[in-house]
């Protein structure tokens, strides 16, 4: 079966309603709302500029990125002298005479001594600095001071995990602001886009530029009516950096949607929408639906247009987890039922159907689940989210004789292999290069040795491997498939998976955590994981009729490959 995991939720009533007057250019009333009260270009290019000098300020300069200084508190200050401005001279000037009231740059020699470092430079970018049509001469030459004396040493703002990841640090705490003032609003999107900025690996794959995602969400944070509309603006910017580890839950976006789900789990099958799985069987039974269903409307609209109305809600590193998530925003809500109508083979039915809170759908974790087990023709399967590192020994050693093994990788894992993959290998091998953030020099990254594994002596698997992945082979499972394939006889077979590789690491809004991807990761010879997913083989597209049946064609397809 496919497994979607829950997401945000969806149109509740009120606005579906609302949706099939608009439903001719497809948006919500409230963006709508928020896009006709947008701010005039010149106002929009001064305050995209005054985001980037602030960010490009609080991580490079070195008074600044000690720590001696509110930098909110500046951010909120020059904000009202940036607005009173009327020319490009003047606003120059602002910046040169807020720039010498930050003390003394001293030179740094070590700051040149980088050519040491294997960069890896797609998201650097600070040409933006000396833009004489924007800034005057003089305060580009001050920018670039900076950047060739930038501070070095221990950032107040800024460190690194275990993993090397970066971790934001000591920012101001914000409590109760759910919906801030104007200003406040500002650097909370200020705030989060400066951190991308600089520390996300990933920033040159997102769709949209980083730089127009400013200035598209500027006037969206800025004309914010409400709690719902700022909300509403803090998850679009989230969904923008196109990234399946970027998530984004508040209250006021869970009331927006609904908190009530059908007890259904759904998926883009052959482009459309079909119930794939359910929470609950009798919640399943009691409603009268059934795997394989296709939603066609819900409260007498058409599916795509409910999908295409909200996909700026939709996140997700490709077109194939979005697909995962699309079935939520088209049934859940806040009455204890919706319409829908469902094409059940030649039959179209038309009724109210449940919906239920989350706590009602939870069931319990499957207990006693087989981890690995000998299928017909002497092949072994291994689920991996049930299996656990101290099972690895035994298991191998079950399985020593068997012509194949199938690793199931379509749902989380509990462990990372090293310990199977070692037995699958003769030779040490390659697997993966890893690039982190140069604290020292924000925006660029650097290349990592490339990871390797070494075989497990006297402990080798002969046989065939495979390796099943979809959309829900996500961070480190789809690590751990890299792991894998570096097996002398691996194939990966399934379709595309998450995309969202690397450990994550949090971003903030005022008061509001976000997961992004805190590390980027390739193939040794420098392939792309991000948004593409992990290589695979040979692809499997799931249908309709083999959903209908019960059938679950990745595996089959598995079976079908060792066989021959």
């Amino acid at each position: 079966m496919i497994n979607v995991k829950t997401s945000y939720g969806l149109l509740n009533k009120k606005y579906i309603l609302l949706l099939s007057v608009l439903i001719c250019n497809l948006q919500l009333v409230y963006s709508q709302d928020i896009v006709s009260s947008t701010l005039d270009k010149n106002e929009i290019k001064n305050l995209s500029n005054l985001c980037k000098v602030w960010g490009f300020l609080k991580y490079y300069h070195p008074n600044v990125a000690k720590g001696n200084f509110n930098w909110d508190e500046q951010l909120l200050t020059i904000i009202l002298k940036i607005e009173k401005a009327t020319s490009n001279e003047a606003i120059s000037k602002i910046y040169i005479d807020w720039i010498d009231s930050l003390g003394e740059i001293k030179t740094c020699r070590s700051c040149k001594d980088v050519k040491s470092k294997e960069y890896f430079d797609k998201n650097f970018n600070l040409s933006w600095t000396q833009n004489t049509e924007v800034f005057s001469n003089e305060l580009s030459k001050k920018l670039k001071q900076i950047e060739d004396n930038r501070f070095q040493g221990k950032n107040h703002y800024v460190s690194t995990g275990k993993a090397d990841n970066v971790e934001i640090i000591n920012e101001p705490k914000y409590e109760n602001f759910e919906f801030p003032d104007e200003n406040h609003r500002l650097l909370s999107l200020f705030r989060y886009w400066n951190v991308v900025e600089y520390f996300y690996p990933y920033k040159y794959k997102t769709d949209k530029n980083w730089d127009e995602v400013l200035s598209e969400m500027i006037p969206k944070f800025k004309n914010a009516k409400n709690t719902t509309e700022y909300h509403l603006a803090m998850l679009e910017t989230t969904v923008k950096l196109d990234d399946s580890h970027a998530t984004f839950y508040t209250d006021p976006i869970s009331d927006f949607f609904g908190r009530k789900y059908s007890p259904a789990f759904f998926n883009m099958v052959e482009n459309k929408l079909v119930i794939t799985s359910f929470f609950k069987d009798s919640l399943a039974k009691q409603n009268d639906l059934k795997i394989g269903d296709v939603i066609e409307k819900a409260e007498g609209i058409d599916v795509k247009k409910i999908i295409t109305a909200n996909q700026m809600y939709i996140r997700g590193s490709n077109n194939k987890v979005k697909d995962s998530h699309s079935g939520f925003f088209v049934t859940t809500g806040v009455t204890d039922s919706i319409k829908l109508t469902i094409k059940r083979g030649d039959n179209e039915i038309i009724k109210n159907f449940g919906r239920y809170e989350i706590k009602v759908l939870r069931g319990e974790f499957p207990k006693n689940k087989e981890k690995y087990k000998i299928l017909d023709n002497n092949i072994a399967y291994v689920d991996m989210s049930y299996l656990e590192m101290k099972d690895v020994d035994k298991m191998m050693l079950d399985l020593k004789s068997t012509k194949a093994i199938i690793i199931d990788y379509r749902e989380y894992m509990k462990f990372t292999p090293f310990m199977i993959a070692r037995r699958l290998i003769q030779t040490k091998k390659e697997y993966a290069k890893i690039i982190k953030p140069d604290l020292s020099y924000p925006g660029r990254f650097i290349w990592e040795p490339t990871e390797t594994i070494p075989p497990k002596k006297n402990h080798y698997y002969a046989g065939k491997v495979v390796v099943l992945v979809n959309e829900s082979t996500q961070s480190a499972s789809e690590y751990a498939t890299m792991l894998l394939q570096t097996g002398d006889n691996v194939t990966t077979i399934g379709c595309q998976t998450s995309g969202a590789d690397g450990n994550v690491s949090y971003n903030e809004f005022l008061g509001y955590k976000s997961l992004i991807t805190g590390l980027g990761v390739f193939y040794p010879d420098g392939g792309e994981t991000q948004r593409v997913g992990i290589k695979v083989d040979v692809v499997v597209h799931p249908t309709i009729k083999g959903i209908q049946e019960g059938r679950d064609e990745i595996l089959e397809k598995a079976l079908e490959f060792v066989k021959k």
